[in-house]
């Protein structure tokens, strides 16, 4: 049964505080476990997220201790785990390695901007309760993003797992050099990647709930110390920094406030819409519910976390936190124990870390981009809607070819596009009645109905506004001209917005019907009608306009007035 939400200020500000002060005992076992678990996955693949976004693999550990204990205290989902993600970091790559070089120290501040911005962005947008915003990212858009971006990073590290530097400074062009420079593998490099793969699917395949990149990685350090591969040109992270980060203050040139702004943004939109994804399916799976401007908040709050120890932008992970609730992670201290187990790896096994090789990690950034590739979902677009199934591959197209900031940009412009060109022309209906059945029935889609003798019965089955007015009034004049009803009955019950141009287009077919003997009606949203005609200054007495609560309170009437069989001059 659904538990209530916790009363009171303080909880509503921190939810998984609430939870932890008022922990069941018995969940304890499970969550430690969970969160070990966890940790397993987390701390190979966060060294990795962070190569792939241009950064220190130490770094990818500092964005993933501080968030996952931020988010345990102000999420509202038990079972979300935040840190370094794949999209994440592609599109953090994206816009920072065309303005620094990788691992300076200029490139360190751009990030921590970019990071704080996203922060804050985030914070804002949960006190302005803006959480509808993620609605902007439809699902094709997200399946084409993901898609867009698994091939984005196959490419960018197809050229490590092989010992290849590629050169190209976007996808088409490391495409490119990837071909032509194949001749130059690095075949001890290769190898080792080879075995990293066998072994990462390998245990996928028997032991699917296990530490599949941990143990991977594990395998690739053993084979590269037994073997010296590293002296073989094999190349490996090498001496990691011990201690806290070495503080780098963030900067934000004014030249660079329109690349640095827009990317924040994107990013908070991006970052939230995918974490809300995925809390949102585990929460009904475990009968609860997440609060989605809580959710932009505790992300808020996550990203200026990893910001404050020189972290990057992180997400909600639909894998880590799929480990969480496999072995049975009940609270938000799953994410405590996990982020303390990540900090003391750091502490204890640095010497492990730095003989971690790098095509290892690249190898285990493939396979987390095969699990984007969503094939299955690009067909269910083509069989729902081709219109969405292309709005999802110009996203992948767009990403691919422009970058990821830029193809979602273009897509999400498409998809507004696209939305538009829908509510231009919507779905319109004819009413009339089934002989020995009451109620009334669409013309379209019931052949046994008919038109009722004198009326046209309209229904615009979109609000009525400055785009799609006049096609309303040319739909309208054509079906009265085409069969002269002595009624034009709009039915105004989906008609939900009208604005200043949608009122004065009535008005002009008001005029037009009334020039040929024909009587404009109004039925449904009566008084919102007659209210807003009249602030804009075409008051019912002024129009002639007859109103109606309903299409039958309308037919009625004008059968109350004319009988069924109405004369000629019935209109008047």
């Amino acid at each position: 049964m659904t538990e209530p939400s916790p009363p009171g200020r303080f909880a509503r500000l921190m939810p998984g505080l609430w939870e932890l002060l008022h922990y069941r005992r018995e969940w304890l076992r499970n969550d430690v476990q969970a969160g070990l678990s966890v940790a397993a996955v987390a701390l190979p693949v966060s060294i990795a997220y962070a190569q792939l976004a241009g950064f220190s693999p130490i770094v990818g550990l500092y964005s993933t201790v501080l968030p996952m204990i931020a988010y345990a205290l102000f999420g509202s989902s038990r079972q979300l785990i935040v840190g370094p993600d794949a999209a994440t970091c592609a599109m953090l790559g994206a816009t920072l390695m065309p303005l620094a070089l990788p691992g300076s120290d200029e490139y360190q501040s751009y990030a921590m901007s970019l990071t704080l911005i996203t922060g804050l962005l985030c914070v804002v947008a949960s006190r302005f309760h803006l959480g509808f915003l993620a609605d902007f990212l439809s699902r094709p858009i997200l399946i084409g993003l993901l898609n867009g971006v698994a091939v984005t990073i196959l490419v960018s590290q197809a050229g490590k797992v092989l010992g290849i530097a590629l050169s190209g400074s976007d996808t088409i062009g490391r495409a490119g050099s990837l071909i032509t420079q194949l001749p130059r593998t690095h075949w001890p490099t290769a190898f080792l990647s080879a075995g990293t793969f066998g072994v990462f699917f390998l245990v996928k395949l028997l032991w699917p709930r296990g530490p599949a990149s941990l143990l991977a990685l594990a395998v690739a350090v053993i084979a590269t110390w037994a073997l010296g591969l590293a002296g073989k040109g094999v190349a490996v992270v090498g001496t990691l920094p011990s201690g806290f980060p070495t503080w780098v203050a963030p900067a934000l040139p004014h030249e660079l406030l329109g690349t640095l702004i827009p990317a924040a943004g994107a990013l908070a939109l991006i970052t939230f819409s995918s974490g809300m994804l995925t809390a949102r399916s585990f929460a009904a799976k475990n009968d609860y519910r997440v609060d989605g401007d809580q959710e932009f908040l505790a992300l808020g709050v996550s990203h200026l976390a990893s910001a404050a120890c020189q972290g990057f932008a992180v997400s909600g992970s639909s894998s880590r936190t799929a480990v969480n609730d496999a072995t049975g992670g009940k609270s938000p201290l799953v994410s405590i124990v996990g982020a303390l187990a990540i900090l003391l790896a750091m502490t204890l096994f640095s010497g492990v870390l730095a003989m971690l090789p790098i095509a290892a990690l690249s190898a285990i950034l493939i396979a987390a981009a095969i699990s984007l590739i969503d094939l299955g979902g690009l067909r269910e677009l083509l069989r729902f809607s081709r219109g969405e199934h292309a709005i999802a591959w110009t996203t992948v197209t767009g990403v691919v070819l422009f970058g990821v900031m830029s193809g979602i940009l273009l897509a999400v412009a498409i998809a507004l596009l696209y939305f538009l060109s829908q509510v231009r022309r919507p779905a319109e209906q004819q009413f009339g009645q089934i002989d020995g059945q009451s109620g009334f029935y669409e013309l379209a889609h019931y052949p046994e109905a008919h038109a009722i003798a004198g009326l046209l019965i309209y229904r615009f089955e979109s609000p009525l506004t400055f785009f799609n007015a006049d096609y309303f009034r040319q739909r309208i004049e054509h079906l009265a001209a085409l069969h002269h009803p002595h009624w034009v009955i709009i039915d105004a019950i989906s008609m939900t917005k009208t604005d200043i141009t949608g009122f004065f287009v009535i008005d002009e077919l008001r005029r037009v019907l009334d020039h040929h003997g024909m009587q404009l009606v109004i039925a449904g949203r009566t008084p919102q009608m007659i209210k807003r005609m009249t602030r804009a200054g075409l008051p019912p007495e002024q129009t002639g306009i007859l109103y109606f609560p309903s299409r039958q309170a309308a037919v009625q009437a004008y059968r109350q007035r004319f009988g069924d069989e109405p004369s000629a001059d019935a209109g008047r």
